[in-house]
């Protein structure tokens, strides 16, 4: 008989703590995400104004304050681009969708007939025999309720950006106070780095990608005649940022609103298999490449991340899970104690994107060759 595995009472009682605190802390976040989803969404934008304002540093002769005024008139007028793009286009959507709301329920009516005729069923249902158990009014409440916390959302994140940019200039003294010796002071500039660094990668790895198949996505829309095909190529590069599900809504939407618009089944078919296969290349080949260089998270966090992160913040939480989770890796990494969760969250088990690269990058040694004995070099 085997004996048990006895664990020492100090670590149990400091994972049994650990464990604690992680149910905690995940419980204030959801009681707080009020207060701490704007905050983090300010932080996000935060971190890319630095990032756009170094960029622009590096390729113009501006020096680092007309840079970084620069790189906030151009985040936060893609911030408020972004909001109005969504508001409008979906209001011209729904607007044009109004104006054939005649042919809308005929059309439903004509799929799900050629549905059942395509599996040789009778009696197919009719569109208002699937609606009248549904309270469409409290949907639109619900939707209009999204909508105003969208808008409110936005003014209290560009009010906690303009605080953060505040605090930012004293955050170097701040660093000085906390870390007065140089040595523990460069460590934690270190992982500031790591944090950024990793958060940067994936918004460039996303943005490059999304451009791609936003490019594709808005020629077959234009090419089959799709209502508002700008407004949908847009959506498809925002929900690019939601890991997974984002391509799931990409690759599925468009076609499922050609099949309402057109009487014909081809312009659905075509967006559905194109969409497909260029989400297919993207995420296969193209954006594993790119994060093998910015990121070094494993694909199994990513989705669990995406599910804690969605089921606390919602929508914010599906676009934040990811560099959540990057952050939480660099952070983890540099305590002994916890730096075994940090190795468990990345790819190859190396939490520093950095050193990974470089150890994928360094050719094998070939082992080195004895030297001849003597009695060899003799004959």
């Amino acid at each position: 008989m085997e004996t048990p595995i006895t664990t020492p009472a100090p670590a149990a009682s400091r994972n049994a703590l650990a464990i604690i605190a992680t149910v905690a802390a995940g419980a204030a976040v959801y009681w707080l995400r009020d207060i701490l989803t704007p905050l983090a969404m300010a932080l996000f934008l935060l971190i890319m104004i630095d990032g756009v304002k170094r960029s622009i540093a590096a390729r113009t002769p501006l020096d680092d304050r007309w840079a970084g005024i620069a790189a906030l008139t151009l985040v936060v007028l893609g911030f408020f681009a972004s909001i109005g793009i969504i508001v409008n286009g979906a209001a011209g959507f729904f607007g044009e969708a109004s104006g054939v709301s005649q042919n809308l329920g005929p059309r439903i009516d004509q799929i799900i007939h050629d549905s059942y005729g395509l599996f040789h069923l009778a009696n197919p249902p009719k569109t208002q025999d699937l609606i009248n158990g549904v309270d469409l009014r409290s949907y639109l409440a619900s939707a209009a309720f999204q909508a105003q916390g969208v808008v409110s959302s936005a003014f209290f994140v560009l009010i906690y950006l303009g605080f953060l940019l505040a605090s930012q200039m004293g955050f170097q003294r701040k660093v000085v106070g906390m870390f007065p010796f140089k040595a523990q002071r460069d460590e934690a500039v270190a992982i500031f780095q790591r944090v950024r660094g990793g958060v940067e990668g994936y918004i460039w790895v996303q943005a490059v990608t999304g451009v791609m198949v936003c490019a594709v996505a808005w020629a077959l829309m234009r090419a089959v005649g799709l209502q508002n095909a700008e407004f949908w190529t847009f959506v498809i590069f925002i929900v690019g940022f939601i890991p997974m599900l984002g391509g799931a809504i990409a690759g599925l939407a468009p076609p499922l609103f050609a099949l309402v618009q057109f009487e014909s089944y081809w312009p659905a078919l075509i967006l559905l298999v194109g969409l497909q296969i260029i989400l297919f290349v993207v995420g296969n080949f193209i954006q594993p490449r790119m994060q093998g260089d910015n990121q070094n998270i494993d694909p199994v966090v990513v989705l669990l991340a995406l599910a804690f992160w969605g089921k606390l913040w919602g929508v914010v939480g599906m676009f934040l899970s990811t560099p959540l989770a990057v952050m939480a890796m660099a952070i983890l990494a540099e305590f002994k104690g916890s730096r075994w969760m940090a190795v468990l969250l990345s790819g190859d088990g190396n939490p520093y994107a950095e050193e990974s690269k470089a150890r994928r990058a360094k050719p094998a040694q070939k082992p080195k060759k004895s030297p001849p004995k003597a009695a060899e070099a003799a004959d």
